[in-house]
């Protein structure tokens, strides 16, 4: 999946994997990860998402990385943010009132880049890599951050033949697979939601959960 694709579904606003609002668990697992107030906290794959704001009122900088221009600047734009621009190696940088969103390719980025960083919320990055990209992602992820910070993870699980993704697929044995020899994993949270999903349920889903999970890096 290249980035051409994620910058079309911006362009034709084929955008469904947006929230509107602070996502829930968010608000109902963030304590879980015990971060202190100030620390920096990393949104890999961050699109417009609200929650980055959520995360800033909790007093946390905010760190993002977006492949489309168009979502960044949305995401300054929709909230009133009057952003400063600068070039940083392949990035754009885009900058207001506590939240940086480095606009390029999560893989271009290091670990100078998200220095400071203790948390990472991942909602909508690992689901939405085809399962190729999910190893080096992983891996990746993994060279940027230090020892001790830790993960909100979200994740879907369906029968992956019934749907073509993104969002696809990561089931709890896949995400032991990327993460464990880096990390510890507690699963915090599992619902069957596929009653509220007709979106899913319309493409021929038929069994549709949601896990929330901490990692925290050895």
């Amino acid at each position: 999946m290249q980035a051409d694709f994620w910058r079309e579904r911006w362009q034709l606003n084929q955008i469904g994997f947006h929230q509107p609002d602070t996502n829930p668990y968010l608000r109902t697992y963030w304590n879980q990860l015990d971060i202190a107030a100030g620390s920096p906290v990393f949104v890999p794959l961050c699109g417009k998402s609200r929650d980055m704001l959520w995360l800033r009122e909790q007093g946390h900088p905010v760190i993002g990385a977006e492949i489309s221009e168009l979502a960044v600047r949305a995401f300054f734009e929709e909230n009133g943010l009057d952003a400063t621009v600068s070039q940083h190696g392949r990035f754009n940088v885009h900058e207001a009132e506590g939240i940086r969103l480095f606009c390029g390719d999560f893989f271009d980025l290091t670990a100078a880049d998200l220095q400071g960083v203790r948390a990472v919320y991942d909602r909508a990055s690992l689901i939405a890599l085809p399962p190729d990209m999910r190893s080096r992602y992983a891996r990746h992820m993994r060279s940027l951050l230090a020892s001790g910070t830790r993960t909100l993870l979200v994740s879907f699980e369906y029968p992956q033949h019934e749907m073509q993704g993104p969002p696809f697929s990561v089931n709890e044995a896949q995400v032991h697979e990327f993460y464990a020899d880096d990390c510890s994993i507690r699963l915090l949270h599992m619902a069957d939601i596929l009653e509220q999903e007709q979106r899913f349920r319309d493409r021929g889903v038929t069994r549709l959960q949601e896990k929330v999970f901490v990692l925290e890096y050895n």
